[in-house]
């Protein structure tokens, strides 16, 4: 089963995966208690690309 991975040692806190595919828009990322974005959904939805794509970092992973 495929899940969504946020690497946190290449994240930069940018926020673009939130902007992107937010979990208040039925997506993956949201904001932790650290203010930096985490996975609160594994399970890759339909925007989950675009995440991935717009990750400057490629901080993101969608891995089987």
């Amino acid at each position: 089963m495929a899940k969504v991975v946020l690497d946190k040692t290449k994240c930069i806190g940018c926020g673009a995966c939130v902007a992107n595919c937010g979990v208040d828009n039925g997506g993956n990322f949201d904001f932790g208690d650290d203010n930096l974005p985490v996975v609160k959904n594994e399970t890759p939805t339909e925007n989950t690309q675009v995440a991935v794509e717009g990750c400057p970092v490629e901080a993101i992973s969608i891995e089987e």
